[in-house]
């Protein structure tokens, strides 16, 4: 029960931090003020991440464990896309993007996305996400070069953008549907858009 407890304050703390730094920023949003929002005492943030520092680079954190923990059901991190053939590659591919897109659209809040933004624009910014390193190793193995290629890091780089732009650019995609959020028929639009470009990729492979 204790420990259940703990995790539904850290849970809090990081919705709270999440919210108030993307609307106020890292220097405008104070720790008492996400004490507050998320209704737990000051010392928490000590607690579990030591200071404010420390618990903005959290909220990217949280985030790629919810990813590693997701993708168990699908990948396996450990195998090597080049040990199974291209077609293996392939589906195993299609079915991990497809993946992505349910969990971009049900575990990234908006506010999320808009920290995601502004961290990207620091030059010291790396992500290291071992589920788009697997990806990415896979589209590399389809396309028979490095990983460290030009051509598979912008592929890969358009394949996420097939992701992740209605989101991105919501005045081209829920304001001209006059929506507040995603349905499903515009998730089934976005995974079968995914699906075509790496199908695309595939042919203009085998040409």
């Amino acid at each position: 029960m204790e420990k259940q407890k703990d995790e539904n304050s850290k849970s809090r703390i990081l919705e709270a931090a999440t919210t108030l730094f993307a609307q106020k920023g890292f220097d405008g949003t104070s720790i008492r003020e996400i004490c507050k929002r998320a209704n737990v005492n000051l010392c928490m943030i000590s607690y579990y991440w030591g200071g404010k520092q420390e618990l903005y680079r959290g909220i990217i954190e949280n985030l790629l464990e919810k990813q590693i923990e997701y993708s168990k059901s699908f990948l396996d991190l450990n195998r090597n896309p080049y040990d199974i053939s291209v077609d293996e590659c392939t589906e195993l591919l299609l079915k991990a993007m497809e993946k992505c897109v349910d969990f971009f659209y049900t575990n990234i809040s908006s506010d999320l996305i808009v920290i995601l933004l502004k961290e990207q624009q620091r030059p010291d910014f790396i992500v290291k996400s071992p589920v788009l390193d697997y990806i990415r190793k896979m589209v590399a193995r389809i396309l028979d070069k490095d990983i460290n290629d030009r051509e598979v890091i912008f592929k890969m780089l358009f394949m996420l953008s097939q992701i992740n732009s209605p989101r991105i650019l919501p005045a081209f995609s829920l304001r001209i549907l006059g929506q507040n959020d995603f349905c499903k028929e515009d998730i089934d639009i976005i995974k079968e858009n995914v699906k075509l470009y790496i199908n695309k990729i595939i042919k203009a492979e085998a040409v």
